[in-house]
């Protein structure tokens, strides 16, 4: 049974005001949809990976629920925020890896919709992590539609109710941060 948005957004505004049993009643709703995510990361990684669905959905639940002073808005922000720290710890691992490696050269992982973002094949994620800094650092707001966009997963509407915006400015957003993001990785 698909959890109804008013419901989850309901526990999440429980759970910002301190309810522990909104809390636990929580992960069993919004579960399918993390693994969901978690999947559609793992699956662009490539062959080797060494992370499991299971483990990014439970690393990635408990920095959420360690969350302090979050005040819960709705299931769209719950999700952007979630979408964010599975990436965070995808790139921590990929970075951690990176550094194990003898001679330091980068695993190239191999994301499905990686060439409507940068038309390349082969994309490294360590790499396209330092891109959106820099995009992050002349443009916070397009860098935060590609993270949801492109990391969580999330359509045009959705990210502008996280956001605060109009899906025109999200899909303008869109527009040039792929754009941006498509000249920074060619630099590469």
């Amino acid at each position: 049974m698909t959890p109804l948005p008013q419901e989850v957004t309901q526990l999440l505004q429980e759970c910002s005001q301190g309810d522990k049993r909104a809390l636990d009643s929580l992960m069993p709703l919004v579960y399918k949809e993390l693994h969901r995510l978690a999947v559609r990361y793992l699956r662009r990684e490539s062959a080797g990976h060494t992370l499991q669905a299971t483990a990014l959905i439970n690393e990635a639940y408990l920095r959420l629920v360690d969350q302090r002073h979050v005040d819960w808005q709705n299931r769209a922000q719950f999700y952007g925020i979630a979408a964010q720290l599975m990436h965070r710890i995808l790139v921590d691992h990929a970075r951690g890896r990176l550094a194990a490696k003898r001679g330091g050269a980068a695993q190239k992982v191999t994301l499905s919709d990686a060439q409507k973002l940068t038309g390349m094949e082969d994309l490294d994620l360590v790499a396209l992590d330092d891109a959106l800094k820099g995009l992050a650092a002349i443009d916070p707001q397009n860098s935060r539609i590609v993270q949801l966009r492109f990391f969580g997963g999330l359509d045009i509407e959705e990210t502008a109710e996280v956001l605060g915006v109009s899906p025109a400015t999200v899909k303008r957003g869109w527009n040039l941060a792929r754009a941006w993001l498509f000249r920074e990785m060619r630099k590469v």
